[in-house]
């Protein structure tokens, strides 16, 4: 009988997580990049989830006017989500066809995402377009005497109508913009 004396390995502590992470016996493998993605993802998925329940408001128009968003501020948020994945998994499979149905399976379903998308653009414009906080097509801020003050708001509101509107040489203008005494007229 013969015996074959083995010596073992004495690899540090280092080594057996360098072994382990770039092993591909494990039943994933996570490599040294998922050594990075996985505490970053974990940690973004946190304060996600910490923002969707308590952020505070913001005055992201600059017109004194919070925006809420999160659910301790009584903002339902959910049902926009909800619906949205519903639609993709009940409604869409209806009119989405494979490449085996040939052209009218595949035009019917990728035409049924298209004007899904623009009856709710169309549908979000029109709901907005009247001072509610979005594409408010008026000034946002007047003094006593019914004269416009400049924001920020403004000039961003005035750019999602088009540089058109503007009348200006760039879009590099804004701070003339907000210094400007007249201001465009929008209407027709």
């Amino acid at each position: 009988m013969t015996a074959i004396l083995e010596r073992r390995e004495s690899t540090s502590l280092w080594g057996r997580f360098c072994n382990w992470i770039t092993s591909t016996e494990n039943r994933l493998y996570i490599g040294w990049f998922g050594v990075l993605m996985i505490p970053t993802l974990l940690t973004a998925t946190s304060v996600f989830i910490i923002a969707f329940i308590a952020a505070p408001p913001v005055d992201i128009d600059g017109i004194r006017e919070p925006v809420s968003g999160s659910l301790l501020y009584g903002n339902n948020i959910i049902s926009a989500p909800v619906a949205a994945a519903t639609a993709v998994f009940l409604i869409y499979p209806i009119g989405q066809g494979s490449f085996s149905d040939g052209v009218a399976g595949v035009f019917g379903g990728s035409l049924f995402s298209a004007m899904h998308g623009i009856w709710f653009t169309a549908l979000g414009i029109s709901t907005m377009a009247f001072n509610l906080n979005g594409f408010n097509f008026n000034q946002s801020v007047v003094d006593s005497q019914g004269r416009v003050i400049n924001t920020w708001a403004d000039i961003i509101n005035r750019a999602n109508l088009g540089m058109e509107v503007m009348h200006e040489r760039n879009a590099h203008n804004f701070p003339l913009d907000l210094a400007a005494v007249e201001v465009p007229s929008i209407e027709g």
